[in-house]
């Protein structure tokens, strides 16, 4: 079995931002000489998620206000009290929320690939999700077949 692995960069613009890195995924597949097996995506971020959906702007904004009903920016959480006091390094962010929606999102998705190609439907996109924005952020693709 032969294992590929690269990074991808991408920068986030707002606080809450679907950042579509489909075509960086087929990228690396394509680098990676592998032609069947899975790839891999995944976030070394705790502010991030990444999932696999549709890339339509309506049904982003609908995914944006379930996230914020299940974890509201305005609502009180001890991690940013902790974040906040003076002996620990923080940068000044209050984000218990996108901790939160990070966990419910996930960190990591796997897609088969076949043929050099991944097998996701006309429909389907990666899309790295930000809740921290905005930052320079990576996700890790590894190509296994």
């Amino acid at each position: 079995m032969k294992t590929y692995k690269e990074k991808i960069t991408f920068k986030s613009t707002a606080q809450v931002e679907f950042i579509d890195v489909t075509d960086d995924v087929q990228k690396v597949i394509d680098n990676s000489g592998i032609r069947d097996g899975r790839v891999c995506v995944f976030l070394q971020h705790t502010t991030m998620g990444i999932m696999i959906n549709h890339n339509e702007p309506m049904l982003l904004q609908d995914f944006m206000r379930v996230l914020h009903r299940l974890a509201p920016s305005d609502e009180r959480y001890s991690h940013d009290i902790f974040e906040l006091k003076k002996r620990n390094k923080s940068d000044g962010r209050s984000n218990g929320h996108s901790h939160c929606k990070a966990m419910l999102v996930g960190t990591d998705i796997a897609v088969p690939v076949e043929n050099g190609i991944m097998m996701l439907s006309d429909l389907q996109s990666i899309l790295a999700v930000e809740f921290d924005g905005s930052r320079e952020r990576d996700a890790i693709v590894r190509v296994t077949g």
